[in-house]
C-alpha cells in the first residue's frame, strides 16, 4: 500500500460522513457517541442511514489511525516531516 492511497481512502470516506452529516445536522463524532452508547433513531426511515454512518464512520477511524502509524515511522525513515513532504510533493511513491 502507499501513502497517497491512505489519504485517497480518508478523503473519500471524510466526503461520505459529510453527507450524512449536512444531512442529520450533527457531526460524525457526535453522533457516533450516541449510535455506540444505544440510542436509536427516531424515524425507522433512518435506520440504514445510521447504520450506513456508523460504519463509514468507524472504517475512516481505522484508517486514521493506520495513517497515524506510518506517519510514525516515515517520520523515522526520514528524519524529518519535511524530508517526506519534499518527497510527497514532487508525487514520488511512499511504499509502506
Amino acid at each position: 500500500m502507499k501513502l497517497d492511497e491512505i489519504l485517497q481512502d480518508i478523503h473519500a470516506l471524510r466526503e461520505g460522513l459529510l453527507v450524512f452529516e449536512r444531512r442529520y445536522g450533527v457531526l460524525s463524532e457526535t453522533f457516533y457517541e450516541s449510535y455506540i452508547s444505544g440510542e436509536e433513531p427516531a424515524d425507522d426511515a433512518w435506520v440504514l442511514d445510521w447504520s450506513e454512518w456508523a460504519g463509514t464512520y468507524e472504517i475512516w477511524l481505522r484508517r486514521r489511525d493506520q495513517y497515524r502509524e506510518i506517519i510514525r515511522s516515515l517520520k523515522e525513515r526520514f528524519q524529518t516531516l519535511s524530508a517526506l513532504i519534499e518527497r510527497t510533493a514532487r508525487r514520488e511513491t511512499i511504499h509502506i
